[in-house]
């Protein structure tokens, strides 16, 4: 299994190299003087590599892949730099950052096998290649609150975060004294992973353990995909989000476990063509749109497909949230859920426009919030509450082009029979309809932050 991972990382590592070398070379074909003198890629010619000629006699950078052969380039290995095991690694991984960023042909950054101490830092850019960092071992966080990001990547073109390594924060202590839910003010609690402006990314193979807050925050990203990632959290950590994404461009999170104690996913203002496939929630709080609505400047969220997903024990399903009183008026387009089970969910589907956790706003004061063009199809499974499907809208700013297709849920619980309830919304109905859309005012048993 181990093998096969590391050819998909290895084709993936290398096809960001052929983009990177395309988008140098002005969106040539082939790399610069590949074709004709039959040369391999900047760095190839190390043992191992794939022999000059080959581009010649048909090879291909997946069938370097297939035969084992990186894109070449500098390794650099943490413990040449003082890296031991059960020691603090940060300047150690500092310096080879340092190096790394600065090789101009594709490199790696290796931490071996251990565990390692890690204390905050950031890893930016602009790098002169491709960098991949291969995390093997378990880098543990400072138990206590220091710092705003623990691992911070910010400003990096064309980078690679692989290898089946594991990033503890050791939240427990942060849990316990977190009132940030209830607090606006309160003090800002580290994150394990943050992405920050990156461009033609991949982070595969890794795993999120309890973080003090957000596992895994994306900010002002394009053409970022996480696969094969693992997200680890107590129901009862606060605020630990296992994905969330701001401001972002072409967001793909495919075949990935979150158990958590907040949104397993959670999509912020200007998420924008975000695909989630093949992801498995709970625990946790669903797949959440929003908040929206809080803040002045809030961008659209435009373009998000939930598809062949599967929660499990969450306290919401598939969620979209909005706040009342919004400040100003806000955009939540183009959303489409299909072929999700629900194993024992609170409110399986949910349109939330009158969001208020801890009564923060005036719910007297209708959203501003536009929801429109949203289709849930499929979605299938067992309800924990009597009200399986719950359509709130803005009484202001109606929802337009919502559509219910094969809905089947069922409840068994002692709140009566299973209840469909709407608001300011007139969804479009097809196919099976259990419960039947839109015939009940029951309200959902539970709304969770």
């Amino acid at each position: 299994m181990s093998m096969k991972l590391n050819m998909v990382t290895t084709l993936a590592f290398i096809l960001l190299y052929v983009s990177f070398v395309r988008s140098q070379s002005g969106g040539a074909a082939t790399p610069a003087g590949a074709a004709s003198a039959g040369a391999a890629p900047a760095g190839a010619t190390p043992a191992g590599a794939t022999p000059a000629g080959a581009a010649a006699a048909g090879a291909t950078p997946a069938g370097a892949a297939a035969a084992g052969a990186t894109p070449g380039g500098a390794i650099f290995d943490v413990t040449k730099y003082g890296a031991k095991p059960n020691a603090d690694i940060t300047q150690a991984l500092a310096d080879a950052w340092k190096e790394a960023c600065a090789s101009t042909s594709p490199c790696k950054i290796v931490i071996p096998t251990g565990t390692y101490k890690l204390g905050t830092i950031e890893l930016k850019g602009e790098c002169k290649s491709p960098i991949e960092i291969q995390v093997q071992g378990t880098l543990q966080a400072p138990p206590d609150l220091t710092g705003e990001d623990w691992v911070h990547f910010k400003y990096i073109d064309y980078l690679s975060v692989t290898s089946g390594g594991v990033f503890d924060g050791q939240g427990k202590q942060a849990w316990e004294s977190n009132d940030c839910d209830k607090n606006p003010k309160c003090a800002r609690i580290p994150m394990n992973l943050k992405f920050s402006f990156i461009k033609n990314a991949i982070v595969s193979d890794i795993t999120s353990k309890d973080s003090k807050n957000f596992h895994i925050q994306v900010l002002g990203c394009n053409n970022l995909t996480f696969q094969h990632v693992n997200v680890n959290a107590p129901e009862t950590s606060i605020n630990t989000d296992g994905i969330h994404i701001g401001r972002s461009l072409g967001i793909n999170i495919l075949n990935t476990n979150i158990g958590t104690g907040d949104d397993c996913i959670s999509l912020g203002d200007g998420s924008k063509q975000v695909t989630i496939t093949n992801v498995t929630c709970g625990p946790g709080h669903g797949i959440s749109v929003g908040s929206l609505g809080r803040y002045n400047l809030e961008e659209p969220v435009e373009g998000l497909q939930v598809k062949n997903c599967t929660l499990t024990g969450t306290t919401n399903g598939l969620r979209i949230k909005t706040w009342p009183a919004s400040p100003a008026a806000g955009v939540a387009s183009d959303m489409h859920y299909e072929d999700v089970v629900m194993n024992n969910v609170m409110n399986p589907i949910l349109i939330d426009q009158e969001y208020c956790p801890y009564n923060q706003c005036n719910k007297q004061v209708p959203s501003k919030v536009k929801i429109s063009k949203v289709s849930f199809k499929n979605i299938r499974g067992t309800s924990g509450n009597a009200a399986a499907v719950t359509l709130v809208c803005s009484s202001s700013n109606p929802c337009d082009g919502v559509e219910l297709a094969d809905i089947d849920l069922t409840y068994s619980g002692s709140e009566g029979p299973i209840t469909s309830r709407c608001a300011n919304v007139k969804p479009t109905v097809s196919g099976k309809q259990n419960p039947p859309a839109c015939t009940s005012p029951a309200t959902p048993k539970s709304l969770s932050a």
